[in-house]
């Protein structure tokens, strides 16, 4: 089934990870989704919550953490990611209240991972949409996730992705050649804040050209 958010629907994800960031430093609690939001955020949809940090319209991590499946209704499953990514993201001391105002939130919202099949490990890179496809690397116990926006941002082709994929698993980078590793794809619509409490914009990756749209976004600013 096609999922799609409206403009209203997208900045509300991303001002509803604001204010759970901000209510949790502040009190320590996590708050509860706002009554009458529409039954499109209440469904299950897997989601992701980055944190950059912001100065001179550089961006910089500051945290990233999310659920790749369709556990929690989307308006929850943000609120908790939120947090998450906030205060435990093991990459990062956690986030400081007076850091608020000098980072930006942007929230992934996920496609169902799709099993990629091929006859051969070698075809995975041809079935890799750069600038469209996530990807999780699950072999074993070892799993890892990378975003669609990643590979863009690092100038990655679709076998470096794969290889760094299997890295973020905790794998050596050519295990996706081996029998036996699973390849899953997706892909996302991203909302991202412009500036601190600023301006919302969306994008929907799985359109054609939409890395390029949200590139040509970020460049005017």
């Amino acid at each position: 089934m096609s999922f799609n958010l409206t403009e209203e629907e997208a900045a509300l994800l991303v001002k509803l990870a604001r204010r759970a960031v901000e209510r949790n430093l502040k009190d320590g609690v996590i708050i509860s989704p706002p009554d009458g939001i529409s039954e499109n955020l209440q469904e299950p949809r897997g989601v992701f919550v980055t944190i950059n940090a912001i100065k001179n319209k550089t961006r910089r991590l500051r945290g990233c953490i999310g659920f790749p499946y369709p556990i929690y209704p989307l308006a929850r499953a943000v609120i908790e990611a939120a947090v998450e990514s906030a205060t435990r993201d093991p990459r990062f001391p956690p986030l400081s209240i007076s850091e608020l105002d000098h980072v930006v939130f942007e929230v992934s919202v996920l496609t169902p991972p799709e099993l990629i099949k091929v006859s051969s490990p070698r075809d995975y890179p041809s079935k890799v949409k750069i600038g469209v496809d996530g990807l999780i690397v699950e072999r074993g116990f070892n799993k890892g996730l990378l975003l669609p926006q990643v590979p863009v941002e690092w100038g990655w082709d679709s076998e470096e992705f794969l290889c760094q994929c299997c890295m973020k698993a905790g794998l050596t980078p050519d295990c996706w050649v081996l029998q036996g590793t699973k390849i899953y794809k997706f892909s996302c619509i991203l909302v991202i804040e412009l500036e601190p409490n600023g301006r919302i914009v969306s994008v929907d990756l799985r359109e054609e050209g939409g890395f390029k749209r949200l590139k040509e976004i970020l460049e005017t600013e």
